[in-house]
């Protein structure tokens, strides 16, 4: 029923986790895929692989988000090499430990930089195209840390706060220049980022007992609603959150 056929989709972070997974769906969907990496080169290679093997078209784009020149960079590499930018999904993103009095402004900017700077930075150099086209489909990844605050990581918390309020805000704005824009919202999710905590047996058994459906997301689980909103079955939700947690926080 999803036919993405015809359509480019660029998403950040798409040499692991979430970004990977959604780039690889997106494919399967019929979208062609430009993906950005930061370093992970033979890991963004093996995602291009598999959508090259879907019969899709693949970009890969190295640089950091954080930097607006480099994602003035992507956009217009995606656009010259496909003609077009229908979907951006930003999944690019970090979570590190930070406890508050003892971590320093360097610790605290690297995360905003990355995780809201680098969402901005990306929508702003994306939504002109969008809207010369009257179209597009932006998707957002947030946390149920942005909705609920995360003890010891509060400058994740921050930023992903700051992104759910950043999608509010630009969905009014563009909804009328026909460039939707929407965020999801994970809660645990099985990837590298969350390896190091995972690997803490009775700790993981402690976190899947705080989800009702009694098991961490696998980046698939989240890729699936970007997917979803990146389509026209998504035609009237404008500015929302998607929670998709197991029930672990129960927001809206």
């Amino acid at each position: 029923m999803i036919d993405l056929r015809k359509q480019v989709a660029l998403v950040t972070g798409g040499s692991r986790g979430i970004g990977a997974a959604a780039a690889i769906l997106l494919a399967k969907a019929g979208a062609d895929v430009a993906l950005t990496y930061q370093r992970d080169e033979h890991s963004a290679g093996n995602i291009a692989k598999a959508i090259k093997k879907l019969k899709r078209n693949c970009l890969l784009l190295q640089g950091s988000i954080e930097r607006s020149d480099d994602c003035k960079r992507f956009a217009a590499e995606t656009k010259r090499r496909f003609k077009r930018i229908d979907i951006l999904v930003n999944s690019a993103g970090i979570w590190e430990y930070g406890e508050i009095g003892t971590m320093n402004v360097n610790d605290w900017l690297r995360t905003i930089d990355i995780n809201l700077t680098g969402t901005f930075n990306m929508c702003n150099a994306v939504v002109p195209i969008m809207k010369k086209q009257q179209y597009g489909r932006i998707i957002t990844v947030s946390s149920t840390a942005g909705q609920r605050g995360e003890a010891f990581h509060s400058q994740y918390a921050a930023s992903k706060g700051g992104v759910i309020a950043f999608t509010k805000s630009i969905a009014v704005e563009l909804i009328r220049s026909g460039v939707w824009v929407n965020c999801v919202a994970p809660g645990w999710v099985d990837t590298d980022m969350a390896a190091p905590v995972f690997k803490n047996v009775k700790r993981k058994k402690e976190i899947v007992a705080t989800i009702p459906r009694g098991k961490v997301a696998s980046p698939i689980e989240i890729a699936g609603p970007i997917v979803f909103l990146a389509s026209e079955l998504a035609n009237h939700i404008v500015g929302e959150v998607i929670n998709v947690n197991g029930g672990s926080v129960l927001c809206g």
